[in-house]
């Protein structure tokens, strides 16, 4: 184990068996945290306990394994830490930066979609709730057994975050919420724990999540916590252009020799040593490389993740 103070990870959700896109994230993860000569640990990310099941997750970490990804320590599991998202929600509120929330999906999505709201975004409809309406609402929640999420009471409407790939990153933020109202923790809330926690520094993941890094950002200093670096790759699409999923087959390791599979990431990382990442169609770095065992050394001689659409 490296007494490096350099950390990076890889999260995975058990939820059905890891494609190539997603090893390809893991394979970068691991890499960029040995090119610093640094830990990397996995994190079972199974707060959704509905659809978690504990053979995807063994079968998750074997594929890890026989992709070339080693890791230090044991794999904790987010359903084990429920303590700390208490403990973190409990601060939050006790500074008055919390609130419930009664609304439905349904209501949320007419409120944002009306003329002046902003889609996708909380309009902020229970924030600021009087204390009649409020012991009103919480007694019909009670009294149909039913109980209400719990959001962030925001106190900026954007921030930003420094991505390695893309530089500043600026997105609202609105009052998402830390804990649902079936009882289970958000992820924006979990992850910030964790990744503060387990002294996560560097977040490499899929840049479909790139656009929640100002909020996990700002939620971390709400907590005290210093903020981890991002590197937000390119999702690998399909031939149609449509993010790998197993509807699309022969995308996992159990229809795709470990072999081809190793060799197809190296070769996805067609960038070059001193390339500047764009379309990963200049330089070629990626040829002389014989294995995932290689990656860490090439990313500290100069190989650039390609910023550009990565095809499968």
């Amino acid at each position: 184990m490296s007494s490096n103070s350099f950390t990076g990870r890889y999260a995975p959700s058990p939820t059905g068996r890891l494609h190539l896109g997603n090893l390809r994230t893991a394979v970068l993860a691991w890499a960029h945290a040995r090119a610093q000569s640094g830990r990397f640990i996995v994190r079972i990310e199974d707060i959704d306990r509905q659809r978690s099941r504990p053979e995807y997750e063994a079968q998750q970490l074997a594929d890890l394994e026989a992709i070339g990804i080693d890791w230090d320590g044991t794999p904790v599991r987010q359903s084990e830490r429920s303590e700390l998202y208490e403990s973190a929600l409990a601060d939050l509120t006790q500074r008055g930066l919390t609130y419930p929330c009664f609304c439905t999906r349904r209501e949320i999505l007419a409120a944002s979609s009306a003329p002046h709201g902003v889609p996708g975004q909380y309009p902020g409809t229970c924030r600021s709730l009087d204390d009649e309406h409020l012991a009103a609402k919480k007694a019909e929640f009670a009294a149909a057994g039913r109980r209400p999420s719990i959001r962030l009471k925001s106190q900026v409407r954007e921030g930003t975050a420094t991505d390695e790939l893309h530089g500043e990153i600026t997105a609202p933020i609105d009052d998402f919420v830390l804990q649902r109202a079936d009882g289970m923790w958000a992820y924006n809330l979990a992850v910030v724990v964790d990744d503060a926690e387990q002294g996560v520094t560097e977040v490499v993941r899929g840049d479909d999540l790139m656009s929640s890094a100002p909020r996990q950002g700002y939620l971390a200093g709400l907590l005290g916590y210093a903020t981890p670096s991002f590197v937000h790759v390119p999702l690998v699409v399909n031939s149609e252009g449509r993010r790998l999923s197993k509807r699309d087959g022969d995308v996992t390791l159990g229809e795709v020799p470990v072999g081809a599979a190793q060799r197809w990431i190296l070769d996805s990382l067609g960038g070059g040593v001193g390339s500047d990442g764009g379309d990963g169609s200049d330089g070629g770095a990626s040829a002389g490389l014989d294995s995932i065992a290689d990656l860490p050394e090439a990313l500290r001689a100069g190989l650039k993740i390609p910023r550009g659409q990565v095809i499968f």
